[in-house]
């Protein structure tokens, strides 16, 4: 709410951190700007809702950064979170469909401790829902004619069924005019049960034009279904 008398931060902490119950951060590749009292806006509000005893919740980005990320908030970013990593535990999330899914996790966890007197609060579920996190590992592969190692990038994707139904016949394929990236898993129709993680390996190529999506199909209830995730 636009106020004068106060520094804007002190005022955003009166109206937001003070009245909350929980608190989340998220964090791509900027700390923020700096205030009187803190390193960035958002540090302050967290220490703020630690002192207050509240739920703080912090989350730090995995995806891919920006072109013109911003190097020395950057920086300013890497060091606050290796500062309070010893704190507690810190989560992260690659994509949009992640974060939402540690998120609701977070809420349930926090209704369940802090005892407010009400039902907990469960996620709508209904059905096969696909929740899809690519991930990525660094290997040393083979060496050249000098013995030094080759590094190489193993690439995969986790796909979970957080619904409450079984996913029949599932299968996966990279779609795309011109993709760079290919499904290497088996073709062959499988389930994906309720609450089952399945790893799904894929390959990336030079020269493709296209963004990686991973088009999911299945049959639920009967009925053929499909759907594309943007994983890169």
């Amino acid at each position: 709410m636009p106020q004068l008398g106060d520094h804007p931060q002190s005022l955003i902490n009166a109206q937001g951190v003070d009245d909350s119950d929980v608190v989340f951060a998220l964090f791509g590749s900027r700390l923020g700007s700096p205030t009187p009292d803190a390193v960035s806006g958002t540090v302050e509000e967290i220490e703020r809702a630690v002192d207050q005893g509240k739920p703080v919740h912090l989350y730090f980005s995995t995806a891919p950064l920006p072109n013109d990320v911003d190097t020395q908030q950057l920086e300013g970013l890497r060091a606050f979170k290796e500062q309070v990593q010893d704190r507690g535990l810190l989560g992260e999330f690659s994509n949009v469909s992640q974060l939402g899914h540690e998120v609701w996790k977070a809420i349930e966890f926090d209704i369940a401790k802090l005892d407010l007197g009400v039902p907990v609060l469960n996620r709508p579920r209904g059905g096969v829902q696909f929740l899809v996190q690519p991930q990525q590992e660094r290997e040393i592969g083979s060496y050249d004619n000098k013995g030094k190692p080759r590094d190489t990038t193993r690439h995969w994707i986790d796909l979970t069924n957080t619904g409450d139904e079984d996913a029949q016949d599932v299968t996966f394929e990279a779609v795309g005019d011109k993709p760079s990236m290919f499904v290497l898993s088996n073709s062959t129709p499988t389930v994906v049960h309720a609450g089952q993680t399945r790893r799904v390996k894929v390959q990336h190529a030079m020269g493709g034009g296209e963004p990686d999506i991973l088009r999911i199909r299945w049959v639920e209830d009967g009925e053929a279904k499909e759907r594309d995730f943007h994983v890169g």
